[in-house]
């Protein structure tokens, strides 16, 4: 086995806002296609795919309706193989969300399911009596609400820990797992290269349905307190699953979106014969803060020593707002945004990056009559949800839609985003692009385990091998003593505090 995904990039494609190949105003995979070359030419080793398959869209392709084909709105499957074909001649690997918790409730399994109650279909679900007239327990919705809706006709109760519209299958069930070793080989078959696997941690809950204590908290994107989910029989899934792509001799690669703010809690997913990887959101929790960010890479890295995974590191993904604007926002957060990138890029194991990450984009404040992520209409608005990520990409200066699409874009692109066009990024050496660009070039030369050495309050100092890594974040200027290979700003001898640079 190869392995080449152990120090791999991966870059994140959200589909609906990447790139329009028909002009209807929403990404595709004919986009997609027509812009590997700009991936091939930022670095990345591989792209992953956010799901492209038939769905409804209450939660833009992941309530799925049909895993085993493509949505028109993205294309056919005839565009899929041409889509991984030119991938993998430019040496880019492809990888595909999976979203084995939940279904659409649209999907032919769950419409059987609803329409009579003796139908085998009912038992792919979680369908329970309630509590007298409430619901079974009182499991809330990660988006707000109760995480049960009554079946009037038969007056039981359905469990989505999403959307209503998003029954959770029920893993208990042989049929289920039988169903998603077929999807799964279906797609290795068209030769994808790995799976992101959504949820992953949820999908077997708590058979005996024990009430979670309350109060719940605030934010429901980490699972650290639901005692609903992380249950043991998950982990004969993925070692199934792991059997199973071992057999392709392409090395496909299974990851896992397991959501604890603890990376203690992710190694068992990450046992010899499980899952290859998971998302290690520990760095991403952190604010602009030294000893926070050098405690997460320490704890991160620490949680994996007994396990042969490497640790994995993300800054954005298209449920996080975005970083320069997490980072203070403005000329400072995109100062500070710069240097986290040469931070994130010199730490051993993978790394995912998100689509407009590479161009230094920010949080789009929307207006509400145009945001769209259910979040935000199930919760009235108390949470603005996540359509400020997921913008579309601006690929070109003068041109209608910024070049993402002849049409209107989905979600409207803001003009002060002409100063950030991919074009416009090509063609200045100093660019967020032409950062990442050459950090990725140079990213092989780091080598080796990550050694702190000492340095004053506010910074961060390691080596990878030959190479030094140098993140002031918040402390008084550094001095260097090395030749520079790279900067995220022009310096000269002294380093200010927002910037990084990596020494030889």
């Amino acid at each position: 086995m190869s392995e080449w995904w152990r120090n791999a990039v991966f870059y994140e494609i959200y589909v609906r806002s990447f790139a329009d190949a028909n002009g209807d105003g929403v990404g595709d995979l004919e986009g997609i296609r027509a812009h590997l070359p700009h991936l091939r030419n930022l670095g990345v080793d591989a792209i992953w795919l956010t799901p492209f398959y038939p769905s409804p869209g209450a939660d833009h392709g992941y309530d799925v309706s049909d895993y085993v084909d493509v949505d028109p709105l993205f294309g056919t499957l005839d565009d899929f193989d041409a889509l991984v074909r030119d991938a993998h001649a430019l040496e880019l690997r492809v990888i595909a969300d999976i979203v084995p918790n939940h279904s659409s409730s649209e999907h032919p399994w769950f419409k059987n399911a609803l329409a009579d109650p003796s139908h085998p279909d009912r038992a792919r679900y979680i369908f329970r009596p309630g509590r007298g007239d409430r619901p079974p327990n009182n499991w809330p919705s990660n988006w707000g609400g109760p995480a049960w809706t009554k079946d009037e006709a038969s007056g039981e109760w359905y469990l989505h820990l999403f959307a209503p519209e998003q029954p959770d299958l029920d893993w208990h069930t042989k049929q289920v797992r039988d169903d998603f070793d077929d999807i799964l080989r279906f797609w290795l078959a068209r030769g994808i290269d790995g799976f992101r696997i959504d949820v992953a941690a949820a999908l077997y809950k708590d058979a005996t349905l024990r009430d979670e204590l309350e109060p719940f908290p605030d934010s429901t994107f980490s699972t650290d307190w639901r005692r609903a989910v992380d249950q043991p029989e998950v982990h004969d899934v993925y070692r199934n699953w792991r059997r199973m792509v071992a057999a392709y001799d392409h090395d496909p690669v299974l990851v896992g979106e397991v959501v604890f703010s603890d990376p203690v809690r992710m190694t068992p997913y990450l046992r010899d014969d499980e899952l290859h990887m998971a998302f290690n959101f520990t760095l991403l929790f952190q604010d602009w803060n030294a000893e926070a960010m050098r405690n997460a890479i320490d704890t991160s890295l620490a949680a994996l020593a007994d396990v042969s995974a490497p640790p994995t590191w993300v800054l954005e993904n298209h449920d996080v707002t975005r970083l320069p604007t997490r980072y203070g926002g403005g000329d400072e957060g995109l100062r500070r945004a710069r240097a986290a990138a040469l931070l994130l890029l010199a730490l051993p194991g993978p790394v995912y990056l998100y689509q407009g990450q590479e161009l230094g984009l920010e949080e789009v404040d929307l207006p509400d009559e145009v945001r769209q992520d259910p979040i935000f209409h199930r919760m009235n608005g108390e949470r603005l949800g996540r359509d400020g990520c997921r913008v579309p990409l601006p690929w070109e200066n003068d041109a209608p839609g910024f070049g993402f699409t002849t049409g209107s874009p989905w979600l409207p692109i803001p003009d002060s985003w002409e100063a950030k066009t991919v074009e416009r990024q090509h063609a200045d050496g100093g660019s967020m692009f032409m950062l990442y660009r050459s950090a990725l070039a140079l990213r092989p030369q780091l080598q080796g385990d990550l050694s702190w050495q000492p340095s004053p309050p506010g910074t961060l100092v390691f080596d990878r091998g030959d190479v030094r890594c140098i993140v002031n974040v918040d402390g008084e200027p550094l001095e260097l003593d090395r030749s520079v290979l790279l900067a995220s700003e022009a310096i000269d001898d002294v380093l200010p505090p927002g910037a990084a640079v990596w020494l030889r």
